[in-house]
């Protein structure tokens, strides 16, 4: 006799599948292979060319939605339209840039029957690029030397205090070495025109690049970890191709953070192993990665735990995962028709 699962209805964004690519695709592909349940995914864009609207099996319906730039009362009005067609039980933010609209909301969602699982405001700000080196000290955590900078003035000052080559950042994206002055300069004009200001000057540390994705229940125990070395790196500093790793070490740093944190939710920690054997967190991201996806084949569905847990369910932690599993990202050209395209420019929705 077959059992009928539970059908969550379940709006994901980051459908942006690119050479810069957000997370939306890999954590629906994880939730479409959700043992515990079934769904039915409701793609919210930002643009109306984010691959992840046209790929086959994917979202069962689009709507464009406006950016959070545009102000809380716009994004959410937005949202409850949606929800008064579709009935969402749960809505899968994956931008660093909307996660403040949606934490803020949280309340206002959960009083309309929509469930999130986010960080708290106060653990979304705290880990900030800007604040990175205060977080790690409160955490046990090694973090290279940086400096918020707002000014012409202060990249004069980058070559005293800082020995080149230079991470350049921007608060929410992109990260860029820089070896002159001149080149700070450039990459200084490129992200504050696109981010804003401050901009982040960090020192560099040399390593190996090793990341962990990991979720936590928001009592500092964590669910679930998957440690990554990436092998390919894009110019965007994106993971094109990366392999499971076994490092008790760097999951011992995880989960020691995840204690005295008690993040909520999923991260992402970016880590520089040196040849000392020493760990440098570069950066922390308060969701879950757009490589969620090696973590599922690995053995851990990390998305479908977000689901259960916000559902009420007691999840296990897992266990383990599958070492040296790989993923190589590729290009693939998605052959569509103009009319879908106009629908969803014209209505809003396809």
């Amino acid at each position: 006799m077959s059992i009928t699962k539970q059908l969550y209805t379940i709006a994901v964004t980051g459908l942006n599948n690119t050479d810069n690519p957000g997370p939306g695709v890999p954590v629906i592909r994880s939730l479409r292979e959700a043992k515990t349940f079934d769904v039915r995914i409701v793609g919210l864009a930002y643009e109306n060319l984010e691959p992840g609207i046209y790929m086959p099996g994917i979202c069962d319906k689009v709507y464009q939605i406006p950016y959070p730039s545009s102000g809380a009362e716009d994004f959410m009005n937005r949202l409850k339209e949606i929800h008064a067609r579709e009935k969402l039980d749960f809505i899968f933010p994956n931008f660093d840039a909307e996660l403040y609209t949606f934490i803020i909301s949280e309340k206002e969602l959960a009083e309309m029957g929509i469930k999130t699982f986010l960080p708290t405001l106060q653990q979304f700000e705290s880990r900030h690029k800007s604040v990175l080196e205060k977080f790690g000290e409160q955490n046990g955590l090694d973090v290279p030397r940086g400096k918020n900078i707002s000014s012409y003035a202060d990249i004069l000052n980058v070559k005293h205090e800082f020995a080149f080559p230079v991470l350049v950042k921007g608060k929410f994206y992109d990260a860029y070495l820089a070896y002159t002055e001149a080149q700070v300069t450039e990459h200084y004009n490129k992200i504050s025109a696109k981010w804003g200001l401050p901009v982040i000057i960090q020192e560099f540390v040399r390593g190996t690049e090793v990341n962990v994705i990991a979720l936590g229940d928001g009592s500092g125990e964590i669910i679930g970890a998957v440690p990554m070395r990436k092998q390919y790196i894009t110019d965007k500093g994106k993971a094109w191709g990366g392999i499971t790793i076994s490092d008790e070490k760097l999951l011992a740093l995880t989960r020691k953070m995840f204690k005295t944190s008690k993040w909520r939710g999923g991260m992402e920690l970016e880590i520089i192993k040196t040849n000392q054997d020493k760990y440098f967190v570069i950066e922390i991201n308060p969701r879950i990665p757009a490589w969620v996806y090696l973590a599922t084949a690995a053995g851990q569905n990390l998305p479908e735990a977000v689901i259960n847990m916000a559902m009420g369910q007691q999840v296990k932690p897992f266990e383990s995962y599958e070492i040296g599993k790989m993923f190589i990202r590729y290009s693939f050209d998605l052959i569509g028709n103009l009319e879908d395209f106009a629908n969803l420019s014209i209505t809003g929705e396809l």
